[in-house]
């Protein structure tokens, strides 16, 4: 693991993500799915696993029967012939998650692999392997590939579902809200790590249609800079993290769009905690960060981690 190079990688993502549109412009990578499938089982572990419960969610929203499992689960969805199993691993080499694919290899489910790296032990299971198209992560870190993921399960949401939603013009605008947040740093970024700069740690909080961005800013304050995090779902917050505001120096990073912000912010005011929103004016909060097509919540949903990402890369990379 590298801090510059991490940096460099975050830089990166805007080109990754045009690449991606332009791909997808030109061909479904679900378009193989056999017909008559009725569940769809996600499985992985950490960023893969984050993005995979949104998603599950939202095909649950469209009436899809879907679940995201860990793939360290020893008991979930029983093989089936009408069960759609998406194996998600960027390297491929995941050992639960190769272990979780075991059971459903050689039928009668399908096996729909999402991975960064073709020929690898993941992509060789599979009955068909969707490329992440992400590049390779220098720094050692899941930041593109993690926001590959949540664009190429949504596009499954589109095959799955028949909507008629643009996805690359999707694509395209999350390329410029990332470039945005990149090209802007320097205005917000130093006021942002002084605000979340705490001795007790980040907590970050968003609404459960886009929970994976807090789970992944939290693993980001974890996994470069070794700092105490945590994620919470925005409703959840009011029943299990509001007890710290009460006794700790709480620093949150808040992701609006709950309908419940305002119930958790009644009690930030109360107890003088301090909060950053990105994409959102939150009354009361110490600073907003907002970036172009920062409305769309599905933009939102594939930019707002590099918030985070860049805050913890900057701590990681000082001296």
């Amino acid at each position: 693991m590298n801090s510059e190079l991490y940096l460099s990688d975050l830089e990166a993502k805007p080109a990754a993500l045009r690449g991606l549109a332009a791909a997808l412009r030109e061909e479904n990578p679900f378009a193989a799915l056999p017909p008559g499938l009725t569940r769809v089982l996600f499985l992985g572990m950490g960023s893969s696993r984050y993005a995979a419960g949104v998603a599950a969610l939202r095909l649950r929203r469209a009436g899809v029967d879907a679940y995201a499992d860990y793939a360290s689960a020893q008991a979930t969805y029983p093989a089936a012939a009408d069960t759609l199993v998406v194996p998600i691993s960027a390297t491929g080499s995941s050992r639960e998650t190769l272990d979780a694919v075991e059971r459903y290899t050689g039928g009668p489910s399908y096996l729909a692999a999402l991975t960064n790296t073709q020929g690898s032990p993941l992509a060789e299971r599979a009955d068909l392997v969707v490329d992440m198209r992400a590049g390779e992560e220098r720094g050692g870190v899941a930041c593109r590939t993690f926001q590959h993921t949540l664009a190429l399960l949504l596009a499954l949401e589109a095959h799955l579902t028949g909507t008629g939603r643009d996805l690359p013009k999707l694509l395209e605008r999350a390329a410029e809200a990332t470039a945005d947040l990149l090209d802007r740093r320097d205005a917000w970024l130093p006021m942002t790590m002084e605000l979340l700069d705490g001795d007790r740690g980040v907590y970050t909080i968003a609404p459960a249609e886009r929970l994976s961005s807090a789970e992944q800013s939290a693993l980001m304050f974890r996994e470069g800079p070794r700092r105490p995090a945590d994620a919470c779902e925005t409703g959840d917050w009011s029943h299990v993290d509001v007890y710290l505001t009460k006794t700790l120096d709480y620093r949150a990073l808040l992701y609006p769009g709950s309908r419940y912000t305002e119930q958790a912010m009644d009690w930030v005011r109360e107890r003088g905690s301090t909060v950053v929103t990105v994409g959102a004016e939150v009354k009361d909060a110490r600073a907003a960060v907002r970036y172009a097509h920062d409305d769309d919540p599905d933009v939102a949903l594939l930019t707002e981690t590099l918030v985070a990402e860049l805050v913890a890369g900057n701590w990681w990379a000082a001296p």
